[in-house]
């Protein structure tokens, strides 16, 4: 396999886009190791791979996010995050937070989440007494909650390549996300007191009532997703198709979304969607020639001469998972580490939703970590912040996302009660 690492860095410093140095990596890796012979199967592996009814929700849930970010609900999650938390000290910096965890249950994206907030909290934060870079950092690391809290792409995707039940994993998905947001909301309460951040004045909170009121249709969605899949009503891929048609009503409610907006948002999801499926693509040939050089043996083989056991091996994968989300796209980490590295914790009796839950949490941290991170990329683009200066300003937010995904290392409960109250992925 070091071919494929000398092939994928020469394609990689010709520039051409990550899924084609995979792929031309992984031909050009079959030829050298006198596996060409097997590439006319090729085709139809990777035509299984995408052959997933569980990848179907997928574009339809991207959509939805896609028509929820241009109907104008940014606004009233953040009039009901401000009636909720405005008052307490920091009282903006929690308004962000939980604005992330609404936005979370509705698009499922980070970098949505990020680009959102920045356009929107950020200022407002800034005319109200906190630093630009303060306010660009707790930005940035509360948008890591939208992958986490269903509906997420990321839990969707790994589903699809485990074998694994959607709606255990997004089941599984809410209580890290909620754990993670209150640690979140414990440091900023720490930096409002130690920085003096204001509160929110009386008379510039928003009623409750009708503020609650007015949100309404922008959190039917989570309510329809997790409700329907979870009693039985819909399948996750029935979800995502009724959630279309619920963010087009959010949307038209809020904003009047027009027509070009819907046609903009169907051509990023085109785009968003159809990257994704040519990665999973590129990536199905490196696994069959990886499955031909019988990698997940040797590394199994590997562990055993190590003496790592299952904590041992589960803390050596995370560090390999962290460093990897570091410099990689989630879909491409995702699809490049999991099948190698997956089914020896799997052997060792890790629960596949559990570690689903570890993984996808463990590459989001990347998304807020230097020196590709997605979202640090995006808030630093947005408010002008120096990526490093934002980078430097987000680490102890980071170093709590670290302590939170110990916790559910040691705690798989926190992944796995509501799956297992609901009956659902239920043993290894």
């Amino acid at each position: 396999m070091v071919w494929v690492g000398l092939a994928a860095a020469a394609f990689l410093a010709s520039g051409l886009a990550i899924a084609y140095v995979i792929g031309g990596a992984a031909v050009l890796a079959f030829i050298v190791t006198d596996n060409s012979r097997y590439l006319a199967i090729l085709p139809q592996q990777i035509f299984s791979k995408i052959d997933v009814f569980a990848l179907m929700a997928m574009p339809l849930f991207i959509l939805a996010g896609e028509l929820m970010n241009r109907g104008g609900i940014t606004g009233a999650l953040i009039n009901l995050s401000m009636a909720l938390v405005g008052r307490v000290r920091g009282g903006l910096g929690h308004v962000n937070i939980l604005t992330s965890v609404f936005f979370a249950g509705i698009s499922g994206s980070a970098v949505a989440d990020a680009a959102a907030l920045s356009n929107t909290l950020v200022p407002e934060m800034t005319r109200r007494g906190y630093s630009l870079t303060y306010a660009s950092a707790v930005t940035a690391a509360s948008s890591i909650i939208g992958p986490i809290v269903p509906p997420s792409i990321i839990l969707i995707f790994y589903g699809a390549l485990m074998g694994t039940s959607v709606t255990a994993l997004f089941l599984a998905g809410i209580i890290p996300g909620l754990v993670l947001a209150a640690a979140l909301l414990v440091v900023n309460g720490a930096f409002a007191v130690r920085q003096n951040h204001p509160r929110v004045e009386k008379e510039d909170m928003p009623p409750i009532l009708p503020t609650l009121i007015h949100s309404l249709p922008a959190m039917s969605l989570p309510i329809i997703i997790l409700g329907g899949i979870v009693f039985g009503w819909m399948t996750p891929t029935e979800a995502a198709a009724v959630a279309v048609f619920a963010a087009l009503g959010a949307g038209w409610f809020y904003a009047g979304i027009s027509g070009g907006e819907v046609l903009e948002a169907l051509r990023r999801t085109a785009i968003l969607s159809g990257s994704i499926f040519i990665i999973i693509c590129a990536v199905s040939a490196l696994g069959h020639l990886g499955a031909l050089e019988r990698v997940p043996e040797a590394i199994s083989d590997m562990v055993a001469r190590l003496g790592l056991g299952p904590a041992g091996y589960m803390l050596a994968m995370n560090v390999i998972f962290l460093l990897a989300g570091m410099v990689l796209d989630i879909p491409v980490a995702l699809a490049l580490l999991v099948p190698l590295l997956a089914p020896v914790a799997l052997a060792q009796g890790a629960d596949p939703v559990h570690l689903g839950i570890v993984l996808c949490f463990n590459l989001c941290i990347g998304l807020v970590s230097p020196p590709m991170g997605g979202c640090l990329l995006v808030v630093s683009t947005v408010t002008g912040v120096s990526y490093w200066k934002l980078a430097r300003a987000v680490l102890p937010f980071v170093l709590t996302q670290i302590a939170v995904l110990a916790l559910l290392v040691k705690l798989p409960g926190l992944s796995l009660w509501l799956p297992h109250a609901f009956g659902l992925g239920i043993g290894p």
